[in-house]
């Protein structure tokens, strides 16, 4: 059988049978290297593992592991490039309905809209799904349900999904419950204690995002466009990279709430009546906290929690 079809040119079939069948002494090795078309073969057998550096051929089963991993690698990524076809479709297929070019940017009435269409490109091709989620709903409504089991059903279809909440959230029961349970599933949960705006990114093509911060009515924006959408995608990946896993959080969010009381209230009472706690309480809090981060002072404690972005 030619190794033709794990991605092997003939030439580097050749190298390779002839080293696994031989084991060329010093002076042989430099024969095989003598040739310059040879000594190309061998460096490219080389970059894929094939061969050692002493010339030897690595083992069939080790070598053709590699082959495979390396071709399920590329069908992947040509897969993954071929999952443009279905926002071509669309795009052409709204075009063909209503007579006009396809907007980079489209305001869609309500969230509930918004799910839907998110849902939809999903079923074609369950890739990944980003969220920055700020709020949480305190009523979920029958819809908001429906949408959940469906995001559980894609999870299982092999979905890759992260989101980002706030810290603070955490200490609502529900809220912490609900990240946790989900975090289960396989929709990775972070939190952080950065401000974050709602946000979510589908399979890399299409963001969604309030049409208006100050005004729920106002519906969301579905954008597209290889530009906008990898600029939010980068801002997203960097929150992800300074948030905390729910199960492994560094702090309580009342923890959180005290460091944050603490960089903005000039007095210990102030900071406390903020919090509703006695003064005694929130200086144990503050001592504990600033023994935790190593720190001899409450501003240089301030300046450690944000490095370690628990602020």
């Amino acid at each position: 059988m030619s190794l033709a079809r794990l991605g092997l040119t003939a030439e580097q079939e050749r190298v390779y049978r002839h080293l696994l069948r031989t084991r060329p002494s010093g002076q042989a090795r430099r024969a095989v290297e003598v040739e310059s078309e040879t000594r190309t073969v061998i460096g490219e057998l080389r970059t894929l593992g094939l061969v050692n550096e002493n010339l030897t051929a690595v083992s069939p089963d080790v070598a053709v592991d590699l082959l495979v991993r390396r071709r399920i690698t590329q069908a992947q990524r040509q897969f993954e490039g071929l999952t443009a076809a279905w926002d071509a479709l669309r795009e052409l297929t709204e075009e063909h309905r209503t007579g006009r070019p396809a907007s980079m940017i489209e305001q869609l009435p309500h969230g509930a809209a918004a799910a839907r269409r998110i849902h939809a490109v999903l079923a074609d091709h369950p890739g990944e799904l980003r969220t920055l989620r700020p709020h949480a709903p305190h009523h979920p409504s029958r819809h908001e349900h429906l949408l959940g089991t469906r995001h559980e059903h894609l999870l299982a279809a092999g979905l890759r999904s992260r989101t980002v909440v706030p810290l603070r959230a955490m200490a609502d029961a529900r809220q912490a419950d609900d990240a946790r349970r989900r975090h289960a599933l396989g929709d990775l949960h972070r939190a952080t204690a950065e401000p974050i705006r709602p946000l979510t990114l589908v399979n890399q093509s299409v963001a969604f995002v309030p049409a208006d911060l100050a005004e729920p009515a106002a519906g969301v924006l579905q954008i597209r466009g290889n530009g906008v959408v990898g600029l939010l995608a980068d801002a997203f990946d960097r929150i992800w990279e300074r948030a905390h896993d729910v199960d492994e959080l560094p702090v309580s969010p009342f923890e959180q709430q005290v460091l944050d009381a603490l960089t903005r209230h000039a007095t210990d009472e102030s900071a406390a009546r903020a919090l509703n706690v006695s003064v005694r309480k929130f200086r144990s809090h503050v001592a504990d906290l600033m023994d935790r981060l190593g720190a001899h002072t409450r501003f240089q404690a301030a300046l450690l929690a944000k490095q370690r972005h628990w602020l």
